[in-house]
């Protein structure tokens, strides 16, 4: 690696490359959950940063903003699995899928939609109980119930199944399933 040589580049190039349009912005991929945790996103990032400056400028931490930002970190892991299964960003293995007749594939993908759609119910069924159980706990250092995150995992898993089912439907009644789709636009699974 330390052999390879790169051109130089003059310091007006380097301006220049930052004045290049790269053309319209298109939002047309984003759904609202994407947007919903953009915004828990920056949420915890200002806990984070209320974390570190109360901690470290003003040697007097804020105990809350711990608990916050880790909530916050739960609730965009599911919600950013919501945006995975409506474009099939999950990780998956396509090497069965390179090595069998296109046909038999739609037929596996199909199968692998069933088992989501029943692993997504189920998950959602389970976190029902779930809450039932533990969803008026407290939290430990502001006085709010646990539910609100609990409930926020619930709705996730809820959407979730609801995505699963939308690409159940979708592979059955289009031409390529969305994994394929998803392969073709040149994501290769991780």
């Amino acid at each position: 690696m330390a052999d390879q040589q790169h051109a130089p580049v003059s310091v007006e190039e380097m301006a220049h490359a930052f004045e290049e349009h790269g053309g319209p912005v298109d939002l047309s991929p984003y759904a609202i959950e994407d947007w919903l945790t953009l915004v828990v996103f920056w949420g915890m990032a200002l806990c984070v940063f209320l974390q570190f400056f109360t901690r470290y400028a003003l040697n007097n931490s804020l105990a809350w903003t711990e608990e916050i930002a880790a909530n916050c970190l739960v609730v965009i892991v599911f919600l950013g699995s919501v945006m995975c299964v409506r474009m099939c960003r999950h990780i998956i293995v396509d090497l069965l899928y390179n090595f069998l007749p296109q046909r038999v594939g739609r037929w596996l993908q199909i199968g692998v939609d069933v088992i989501s759609i029943g692993f997504f119910a189920y998950m959602s069924w389970l976190m029902w109980r779930y809450i039932g159980i533990v969803g008026s706990e407290r939290m430990v250092t502001i006085d709010l119930p646990r539910g609100y995150v609990f409930y926020t995992v619930f709705a996730a898993f809820v959407l979730m199944l609801l995505r699963a089912l939308q690409n159940f439907v979708r592979d059955l009644t289009h031409r390529k399933t969305v994994r394929e789709e998803a392969a073709e636009s040149g994501y290769t699974g991780i």
